[in-house]
């Protein structure tokens, strides 16, 4: 039996992808071990969204081949789309197979190991209307399923690499995300994630359009799913219809990640964004309007090219208006083959770090802040995992809002879903509640 290690590195939607393939590879008689053991293949998900996910997945393609050089190295994925004639070129490579080929791994490892011949099965993804179909029986969670629905980006962000990677919006078959949703729910999980690369753009590439709501409504209709969480959004998916029919779901869990890169509108139009900071604060009070304390949650770009310290200071000012849960700040980083990679006034690192530190300390104080909305009231939690803290045994899980909860007991509670009084931090990431 040949064994097989994979690494995963990148996104939610190539961790799906990952767990798809190793699922496939066992169903082909391949025998799964962990990347740090010997194996004779080993398979890498490659990532390209920064010059250093490009640097890692070199480095890991490498470790690879030196803990077997016997072994057949597999680059796959976005890191592979830019730049599969480099690797190729690589010794310690010997496949690459870009995106929307992954559902032909089997094949190609079969050719390879025929005549052990480096080869490359990469397509234009630019040119490719297809969704690539991969399916997901069961998940390493076990209590929460990431599910991926659609692929590729139309928004071209001056800083963005991933459209080149992923190519154009591809949405998979309302039917076909309901039958994994059912296979899923027939092995346990509770809860669902619908992840993409641009998810807000479900659907609007079929005929008729859909959308990503009509998804999610016939989503919450199947027996078992009690929880509904969404992946990034777009602020633009966020409108009255959208938000309201969202508030009558039992299901749907209110945590809205909203991506915004800066709060200055300025950056915003370098950066090639579609929206401005006005728009986007709208988006965020009319989901306040329809939910009662909603996990707001979103990403920073510190140091964009020509950020002038006014600039910083308005999207400083503008986190603090809008009192995010969590804020994700990124220290911007060249990206070769992208438009801002060659703009002028690139920022000094030093100036990034200040300027990444300073947000750190504000999402440190409001995401505080917003957790301590919860002390004395009772919240659902969906409980994942047993661990130890200072010697007492507790159970973890998350609220709707995607809060970490902990209660004192040894009894195993793993997806079980239990109402709990939240009476004060364990941590100062978990918060210590009581069952009522």
């Amino acid at each position: 039996m040949k064994r097989v290690a994979l690494h995963n590195l990148g996104c939610k939607v190539n961790a799906y992808e990952t767990e798809a393939m190793q699922q496939m590879l066992e169903e082909n008689g391949y025998e799964v071990v962990p990347f740090t053991q010997p194996a004779d293949v080993y398979i890498i998900n490659t990532c390209t969204v920064t010059n250093i996910a490009d640097r890692k997945s070199r480095q890991m393609l490498h470790r690879a081949k030196a803990k077997n050089p016997n072994a057949c190295v597999v680059a796959v994925g976005c890191y592979v789309q830019a730049a599969g004639e480099k690797l190729l070129q690589d010794a310690a490579v010997d496949l690459v197979i870009g995106n929307n080929r992954k559902k032909d791994l089997i094949r190609v490892l079969q050719e390879w190991e025929q005549d052990h011949k480096a080869a490359e099965c990469i397509t234009d993804i630019a040119a490719d209307q297809e969704y690539e179909e991969l399916t997901l029986g069961r998940t390493t969670e076990h209590t929460r399923a990431y599910l991926k629905v659609q692929d590729g980006c139309n928004q071209f962000c001056s800083y963005c690499i991933i459209p080149y990677a992923r190519g154009r919006v591809r949405s998979r078959k309302m039917q076909d995300v309901i039958k994994e949703v059912e296979r899923l729910a027939s092995e346990g999980y509770q809860e669902i994630v619908l992840t993409g690369i641009h998810l807000s753009s479900y659907g609007v590439d079929f005929d008729p359009c859909s959308s990503l709501l009509d998804l999610i409504l016939r989503v919450q209709e199947v027996e078992g799913i009690e929880r509904i969480r969404l992946g990034s959004l777009e602020p633009r998916i966020i409108t009255e219809e959208f938000v309201s029919e969202l508030s009558k779901s039992r299901k749907f869990c209110p945590h809205f990640h909203l991506s915004l890169q800066s709060g200055c509108d300025e950056t915003l139009k370098r950066m090639n964004r579609h929206y401005t900071t006005g728009e986007y604060f709208k988006k965020c009070q009319l989901i306040r309007e329809y939910f009662e304390h909603p996990a707001l949650t979103t990403d920073i770009i510190v140091g964009f090219p020509q950020e002038s310290e006014a600039e910083f200071e308005a999207t400083r000012a503008f986190l603090e208006k809008v009192s995010f849960y969590e804020t994700h700040i990124f220290k911007y980083s060249r990206r070769q083959g992208t438009k801002a990679a060659v703009m002028e006034g690139q920022i000094p690192e030093p100036v990034k770090a200040v300027r990444s530190n300073e947000l750190l300390s504000l999402n440190r104080e409001k995401s505080r802040a917003f957790r301590d909305y919860y002390l004395g009231r009772t919240q659902e939690v969906l409980f994942e995992e047993m661990t130890e803290i200072s010697g007492e045994i507790y159970q973890i899980g998350h609220t709707k809002e995607y809060v970490r909860a902990a209660v004192k007991s040894k009894n195993e509670l793993s997806n079980q879903l239990r109402l709990a009084r939240v009476t004060g931090f364990l941590t100062d990431e978990i918060m210590l509640a009581e069952f009522v």
